[in-house]
């Protein structure tokens, strides 16, 4: 699990971890992970997320608009 930077200091990812076809990602006040994978969200998005995780910066609001409900 890495902890996601957030270098703008507005998300309310906290952590994330990265496989091959899927990201999870944990949230600030829940306290289960959300794992988005290829067969759900799409590899696209997936990959999308991964780039936003390892960056810093802008996987949450990513998630509000393009993935909220796909996860698995």
């Amino acid at each position: 699990m890495e902890i996601y930077k957030d270098i703008d200091n507005d998300s309310n990812v906290t952590h994330y971890t990265i496989g091959n076809t899927y990201i999870t990602i944990w949230f600030r006040g829940t306290v289960r992970s959300y794992t988005y994978s290829y067969s759900k969200a799409g590899k696209f998005h997936v990959e999308k997320m991964k780039v936003l995780a390892k960056n810093g910066d802008g996987l949450n609001s990513y998630i509000m608009r393009n993935v909220k409900k796909l996860y698995d």
